[in-house]
């Protein structure tokens, strides 16, 4: 399992939209991924974009003198005004290849290390031909030892297959969780030896429990934009009732319920719920305990949600 940090970035804006999920508390986040750590987690997932920056900021600065214990992902594709707290799109393709390396360096420099472990496109709907042209810009990067490795964050089958197809991708990051699932992407991840990493596993706190359908979030929380709504929390929400009571069997919390599925909904998956406290991140690290959900469990639930 790792985390996700997206939350920990801070306030920040998306065009003209909410990027982050409202204030944050460095000092909170920082003893957080040093108790992850602790707790056996050591796969981190952030991005240029997560508070302009500042969440691979605090990331760094959280594994300061432990980089060695750690597995970074980070993301690239946009253009990162960090002085305005906005991220934008590139007017066209060919400048997200032309800044590629650019904005590796960046990412570098906030982390405060020489190496990323696994770097992420971040453009979901990236077009295929010039995905590839940029693939082997980033097999390149991998020969030069400032990447190890490299993925696609995106829900689209047929974008992935592009990357998939070079030698040193490993990963393919896409939305999956016990409501709304992905068959299709875990089996391409599968087929090419890939893991899927996994966002929205909790669906942006709609699974945690903690919410309802009339959950109003501040007006700098990305969970307030209508997106949040009919992506995740409606259809969540909807059919949440209906697993509640077997994802909470056996003494787990919700959130460590939905975790186990994702784990045993495939062995290649790798959660990344999101977090902003260290209480948050004890109780997803305590799924670990529980391990998977059993088979006639994920039968039960498949039969629960008409699937």
């Amino acid at each position: 399992m790792g985390l996700g940090c997206w939350a920990i970035g801070g306030v920040w804006q998306w065009d003209s939209e909410p990027g982050g999920w409202g204030e944050v508390d460095d000092a909170e986040s920082v003893r957080a991924i040093r108790v992850a750590l602790d707790l056996g987690i050591n796969f981190f997932d952030t991005a240029a974009n997560y508070g302009t920056g500042h969440s691979e900021r605090v990331l760094g600065k959280a594994l300061r003198g432990l980089r060695d214990q750690a597995v970074i992902a980070t993301k690239f594709g946009f253009s990162v005004n960090e002085t305005r707290k906005r991220a934008t799109r590139f007017s066209c393709p060919s400048e997200v290849i032309e800044n590629a390396r650019h904005s590796c360096e960046q990412s570098l420099r906030r982390l405060g290390t020489d190496y990323i472990d696994l770097y992420l496109l971040h453009v979901f709907d990236f077009p295929a031909e010039p995905a590839a042209a940029l693939r082997e810009i980033l097999e390149a990067m991998v020969g030069e030892g400032k990447i190890r490795a490299y993925g696609w964050s995106t829900d689209s089958v047929e974008l992935a297959k592009v990357f998939a197809e070079g030698v040193h991708c490993a990963a393919i990051e896409h939305d999956l969780n016990v409501v709304l699932d992905a068959p299709d992407l875990l089996t391409l991840c599968r087929l090419n030896g890939l893991a899927s990493v996994n966002r929205s596993p909790l669906a942006r706190g709609a699974l945690t429990g903690k919410y309802r359908a009339n959950s109003v979030f501040s007006d700098d929380d990305v969970r307030h934009s209508a997106r949040s709504a009919h992506t995740y929390f409606t259809p969540v929400l909807d059919r949440l009732d209906a697993i509640r009571e077997l994802l909470t069997s056996r003494g787990r919390t919700l959130a460590q319920g939905c975790l186990a599925w994702i784990w045993a909904r495939s062995p290649i998956t790798v959660p990344i719920p999101g977090f902003r406290t260290v209480a948050q991140v004890e109780e997803n690290a305590g799924a670990m305990h529980f391990g998977p959900l059993a088979p006639e469990e994920m039968d039960t639930i498949e039969t629960l949600l008409g699937r």
